[in-house]
């Protein structure tokens, strides 16, 4: 019976060591991002902005610039 004594301690105190290791965990959570859909600039603004033509800057005009 005294045998058993020391594996019981040792057990307890290993469970102890665990569950405390497992609880004083801290998790960090980084807040959530929202992605908001932007409005495209009309090709006028664009131009007025940036330079150029009218034309580089409409949806339809891209395909042909690539």
């Amino acid at each position: 019976m005294k045998s058993l004594k020391p594996k019981f301690i040792l057990s307890f105190l290993f469970v102890v060591l665990i569950s405390t290791y497992f609880t004083s965990c801290i998790v960090h959570r980084s807040p959530r991002v929202v992605v908001v859909k932007q409005k495209r600039l009309p090709p006028g603004q664009a131009k007025k902005i940036y330079g150029g033509s009218a034309k580089d800057y409409a949806p339809g005009q891209q395909k042909k610039n690539k």
